[in-house]
């Protein structure tokens, strides 16, 4: 369960926790007319720290964009030092941010051009997504029996609030099944992504992960691997990747902003590797933890000071 933090923002302006409510009617709630972001804010040495604060609001107004939601109302620059505010009215070290773009209420029926836009941003505290031991002993998965979304049927490129009904149903699944997670395959049956989570896959040194065009929603912690990856002179390349490779992978590796990087331990009751984390999923792990921790330089820009220097 959440556990309330003092302040919302909603529409440029601190509001209660228990005030951000919306009308039953409100046009999300029936059609999920929404698009929202997932960000973590980091504890650091110099203090709280949000980790890729500009990619995270550039994909919202992307998403927004994408679904006829041009006004916003807000420029980039106001969303995110309205993040950061936030931050600091809530006193907050470390936090989950979850900034959210909805239609609200107004006309009811399938046209949403005449709602009104609301904007909400909220945070709170959000340990490890799948479990504090799983970063190290990884977790068991399925491959799922839901499809991810087809080409032109829902945009795979916007993280909208209706994608996540797919979402539900494929982690729903894997968890009455008995495993952590569930993988989707794309339409022409490749591998596509996690729940809410993108993939790598590990074969003799190299790493391949599906390209944005199998349905993947382009992560932000997927393209901070990419680099990471060129950092440390590991191949990455990104291709189709056939089911049965997840079988044969000396690693396979979820990446999110929740998930972080989680090391996928078995697929379908068949073990990965040594059935644990392997090598080159914990030499990424301490590079990504080392920066978003400020243990070591951020070289690449990403962490955002919540407060500023002195």
């Amino acid at each position: 369960m959440l556990t309330p933090t003092e302040k919302i923002w909603h529409n440029g302006r601190f509001i209660r926790w228990d005030e951000a409510t919306i009308h039953v009617l409100s046009h999300v709630v029936s059609y999920g007319s929404s698009v929202f972001e997932g960000i973590r804010c980091y504890s650091t040495p110099a203090g709280p720290a949000i980790f890729r604060l500009r990619e995270h609001v550039r994909r919202m107004i992307d998403s927004a964009k994408i679904y006829r939601m041009e006004n916003v109302g807000f420029t980039a620059d106001r969303l995110a030092e309205a993040m950061l505010e936030l931050v600091r009215v809530n006193k907050m070290d470390a936090c989950y941010i979850r900034p959210i773009v909805l239609r609200g209420y107004g006309e009811v029926g399938v046209n949403p051009l005449k709602n009104p836009i609301d904007v909400y941003i909220a945070c709170w505290e959000w340990g490890q997504y799948l479990g504090e031991e799983a970063l190290a002993e990884g977790v068991d998965v399925c491959v799922s029996s839901w499809t991810r979304l087809a080409p032109n049927t829902l945009p795979a490129l916007a993280k909208a609030g209706a994608n996540y009904m797919n979402s539900q149903l494929i982690k729903m699944e894997a968890l009455a099944n008995g495993y952590s997670e569930g993988i989707a395959l794309d339409a022409a049956g490749y591998v596509s992504e996690g729940s809410g989570e993108n993939i790598f896959v590990v074969r003799d040194g190299k790493i391949h992960t599906p390209p944005v065009g199998a349905s993947v929603l382009p992560g932000i912690t997927r393209d901070a691997i990419l680099t990471l990856a060129r950092d440390l002179g590991i191949p990455l390349v990104e291709t189709i990747v056939p089911r049965e490779m997840l079988y044969i992978a000396d690693e396979v590796f979820f990446s999110g902003t929740a998930a972080e990087i989680t090391p996928i331990r078995s697929v379908d009751r068949i073990p990965v590797g040594k059935g644990r984390r392997g090598p080159v999923a914990e030499k990424l792990q301490k590079e990504f933890f080392g920066i978003v921790n400020g243990a070591k330089p951020d070289r690449h820009s990403w962490l955002s000071p919540v407060h500023a220097a002195a």
